[in-house]
């Protein structure tokens, strides 16, 4: 099969290297991809929400699948572009990604089905959001409506900041007009949080293993938060019991719940949980793999990822076997200077040639006119290492992470430790 990935990430770095494993794969293209993808895919010079380039690239190329990664196309609506003109697409439509697209729309699915959340409340004007937020107290969350590339949620420590964070989202549109048209105001929960995503064909949900994010920029959860600096799987301290728990109150009515809307979610659904002392709830859900996770998850697959597509498209998840390996992995994000903030781009990347142990899937890179591989984004490089356990994997990570080198580079020294305390 010839098949095309839609995204330049980390997780579509992962999602390619995957497939490239699959003997059904012949031809693998990616659009945009990044200088890491490069190695295993042929690039293309269409962006995510080029939609009718995709779909013309598509015909030309006599593509059998486009896999749509990323959160924006799906929320627009590729999937469903792309069945308009008879391509087949792996991704939820438009009416079911909108789950991810707005999160006034999720937490009321929730709300009306009953499915564990924070209590909230959402508010499409600044003056009565203003005053409901002025009768809660501190800590409190601030949520932009729409997609913000994974920054549009402030957890706010005191009733200024939070004040602040919603005027930056429905007055200074730091998210663009339409991610602030609404805002969701809910209570803060405290907890462990876990990353559970889930293969989705409707109403068959098969979970994934469990993995666990790191989304503050700095060691101890310190700092602003970013796309995620990192990410494990197992999670040897959260018991089987509490990732059934979440399948049965979360993960599976929440399906049930798209196909009773008419929105049936066909693709791969993240449920973003934090484990409260009453129970699992839901933080946030998204449309589609989570970026790092998938650096983790996909590297202890050992079914062929394409059947899953396949099945999933075909209706027919129920029957597919999936497997997965014993083994630990970990995920060090290294990112450019200044991140989450400015960043400078093009800095030469050196010691990817030195690299003994991990897996080395690029998130924000580029090859200059010189053939050199250089940082092109926040989140440049994500290193996964592999192994027996998570003392294993960690050490593989990070000693391959201290072999690869660029002005200014900064990594989180804790992931995982929360596994290991």
């Amino acid at each position: 099969m010839r098949v095309l990935v839609i995204g330049r990430g980390g997780r579509e770095h992962a999602i390619v290297w995957a497939l490239s494993k699959s003997p059904k794969v012949s031809k693998l293209f990616c659009a945009p991809g990044n200088g890491g993808i490069a190695g295993l895919a042929e690039c293309v010079p269409i962006t995510e929400l080029q939609f009718e380039e995709i779909s013309t690239f598509a015909k030309e190329q006599a593509i059998d699948l486009v896999m749509v990664a990323p959160d924006d196309p799906l929320a627009a609506g590729l999937v469903d572009h792309l069945e308009s003109k008879g391509i087949a697409a792996f991704g939820p439509r438009a009416n079911a990604a909108i789950i991810e697209g707005s999160k006034v729309f999720m937490k009321q699915l929730l709300k009306k089905y009953s499915i564990p959340t924070a209590a909230y409340e959402s508010f499409d004007a600044y003056e009565p959001a203003l005053a409901y937020l002025r009768s809660q107290t501190a800590p409190i969350v601030i949520k932009a409506d729409g997609l913000a590339a994974g920054k549009g949620v402030t957890v706010a420590q005191t009733m200024e900041e939070a004040e602040a964070a919603l005027k930056d989202i429905m007055v200074g549109q730091v998210f663009g007009a339409s991610a602030g048209a609404s805002v969701v105001i809910e209570e803060f929960l405290t907890g462990q949080e876990m990353s559970l995503l889930a293969f989705v064909d409707g109403s068959t949900v098969r979970l994934m293993v469990p993995s666990q994010d790191h989304k503050p920029v700095f060691d101890n959860d310190k700092g602003p938060n970013t796309g995620g600096m990192g990410t494990y799987s197992p999670l040897p301290h959260i018991p089987e019991s509490i990732v059934q728990e979440a399948l049965v109150n979360i993960v599976q009515p929440t399906a049930d719940a798209m196909v009773a809307e008419g929105r049936p979610f066909k693709g791969v659904l993240y449920a973003g949980l934090i484990l409260t002392p009453n129970g699992v709830k839901t933080i946030e859900f998204n449309a589609r793999f989570g970026d790092p996770e998938t650096q983790v998850i996909l590297p202890r697959l050992q079914t062929d990822l394409l059947d899953i597509f396949l099945a999933i498209n075909n209706g027919t998840l129920a029957e597919q076997p999936i497997e997965w390996s014993e083994q630990a992995a970990v995920c060090v994000i290294v990112a450019s200077p200044g991140y989450p903030g400015p960043y400078p781009k093009g800095l030469p990347i050196t010691g990817l040639d030195q690299v003994q142990d991990a897996l080395v899937f690029h998130a924000g890179t580029a090859v200059d006119e010189n053939g050199q591989i250089v940082t092109n984004g926040g989140r440049v490089l994500g290193i996964t290492g592999l192994g027996k356990d998570i003392v294993e994997a960690r050490q593989k990570a990070y000693a391959d992470a201290d072999r690869i080198h660029f002005e200014g580079k900064h990594y989180r020294t804790d992931i995982a430790m929360k596994a290991l305390r």
